[in-house]
């Protein structure tokens, strides 16, 4: 009986895992960030460079398709 109560206590006291839990909530809450991060800059690149084809087109310096990304 009394390793029964000595293995509850340990397990009472043993914070290893909620320490995990914890790590890996904030491991998902970075990795969640960094994505959101990467996709806002991929977006703004890209409406950046739809504006200069735009730009480029109307302008007679050169073409672009902004669509295919090329241009001349």
């Amino acid at each position: 009986m009394e390793k029964l109560i000595g293995m509850a206590k340990q397990f009472r006291d043993d914070e290893t895992g909620a320490a995990m839990v914890e790590y890996s909530i904030l491991v998902g809450i970075i990795a969640g960030a960094a994505i959101l991060a990467i996709v806002a800059i991929g977006l703004w690149v890209s409406g950046r460079f739809t504006n200069l084809c735009g730009i480029m087109n109307t302008s007679g310096i050169g073409t672009c398709n902004a669509g295919a990304g090329t241009g001349t």
